[in-house]
């Protein structure tokens, strides 16, 4: 938050396009007042912070899973065993974890993603009330953007016992976020769904992560927001652009599990608003300049594009409270980078240089409003 006038000055990524100029901008109380151009020997660059758009942040309590099992699902294609509810190893650990240890782990991931220079982030939050009550407790005085989908924890239960954990859920989250359509009944899901749209809140869901036979399922639902594609065909990402709803891709993710790599360029040939998340902490950290270095590096996306991505497209996702472009009349946050630091000096493109290589300790400051 900020108390007094601030001018800053370097080369500003500015407006909804991401281009570069040279200059400075006026913030006070938190609103970008004034963007001007001019020569500057600041070595800053001044960019948007970033949008983790797919989180879950209950595995903050398990950073070193046996990566030699894990890389076993490359070949067979069985994540299963590391994340289906309710018997997945994240689950079981989750279910044995003290409920003031998950909050403590919960908030060090928070704090990791202000001080890397994330503003927003959407957490899928398992473990029913508890489990949002618990993020909401983590997030108790800290500056960042949230949005809490919750997971109901009944969902073998009567219909009438799990309508009635759901809705306890939606009352202290923003909405919820379900693992698959394959996971649940698709009958008891329309149940789950008509509750949330009753409480006007969001649901979104997990698709075409291990294959696509349950894309088709999940559009039915007519979610807010699907999570992964990986394996979307041509047809697939027609229907998603056809209803509108916005995508949110984990390409580290993708990897380490061997799901593939999503079709990130034909969903954006097609119209589809794609955002960015870094998924389960348990297999990758919370750092966005990670997500965005492997996306610029593996996938045929254009520097500028996937910068987008990473930013200020976390907006489809989290609304335009989230972040926003640096424009007049906007909120300020920002990170401020070292453009002069031994890894940037030389940079002749701010935006590549920016996507390519430039790493948390890159960082001078993070400003959030």
């Amino acid at each position: 938050m900020y108390g007094t006038e601030q001018v800053i000055s370097g080369k500003i990524i500015a407006g909804p396009e991401l281009e570069p100029i040279e200059g400075y901008i006026c913030i006070n109380n938190g609103i970008i007042t004034e963007i001007g151009e001019e020569n500057t020997y600041s070595s800053n660059i001044i960019a948007p912070c970033f949008v983790n758009a797919h989180t879950h942040l209950g595995d903050s309590i398990f950073k070193d899973p046996p990566l030699g099992k894990i890389l076993g699902f490359r070949t067979q294609r069985d994540l299963d065993s590391l994340v289906k509810p309710p018997d997945g190893l994240k689950h079981r650990i989750l279910r044995e974890t003290p409920y003031k240890t998950l909050i403590e782990f919960m908030r060090r991931s928070l704090f990791d993603m202000i001080e890397t220079g994330t503003c927003a982030f959407a957490d899928f939050r398992e473990g029913g009330i508890l489990g949002v009550a618990a993020l909401n407790k983590a997030l108790e005085g800290l500056e960042i953007y949230s949005m809490v989908l919750g997971r109901p924890t009944e969902l073998e239960s009567p219909l009438p016992t799990v309508l009635s954990e759901v809705r306890r859920v939606l009352l202290q989250s923003d909405g919820l976020g379900l693992s698959g359509t394959n996971d649940l009944d698709l009958e008891l899901l329309k149940e789950i769904l008509t509750c949330t749209r009753d409480l006007k809140k969001l649901f979104a869901i997990h698709a075409g992560e291990k294959n696509r036979n349950d894309i088709e399922k999940a559009l039915s639902l007519e979610p807010d927001l699907l999570i992964h594609l990986t394996n979307a065909t041509k047809k697939d990402i027609d229907d998603v652009a056809e209803e509108g709803i916005p995508v949110v891709v984990c390409p580290r993710s993708n990897f380490v599990t061997g799901a593939g790599m999503a079709p990130i360029a034909e969903m954006l040939e097609a119209g589809i608003r794609v955002a960015a998340g870094t998924d389960n902490v348990m297999l990758n950290s919370v750092n966005m300049f990670a997500e965005m270095e492997f996306m610029s590096k593996v996938f045929s996306i254009e520097d500028r594009q996937v910068f987008k991505i990473c930013t200020l497209n976390g907006s489809f996702v989290m609304g335009p409270d989230s972040t926003g472009s640096i424009e007049k009349g906007n909120k300020a946050n920002l990170m401020i980078l070292n453009g002069g630091s031994n890894n940037l000096a030389g940079i002749k493109n701010p935006i590549s240089g920016i996507t390519r290589r430039a790493r948390p300790d890159d960082i001078l400051a993070v400003l959030h409003s």
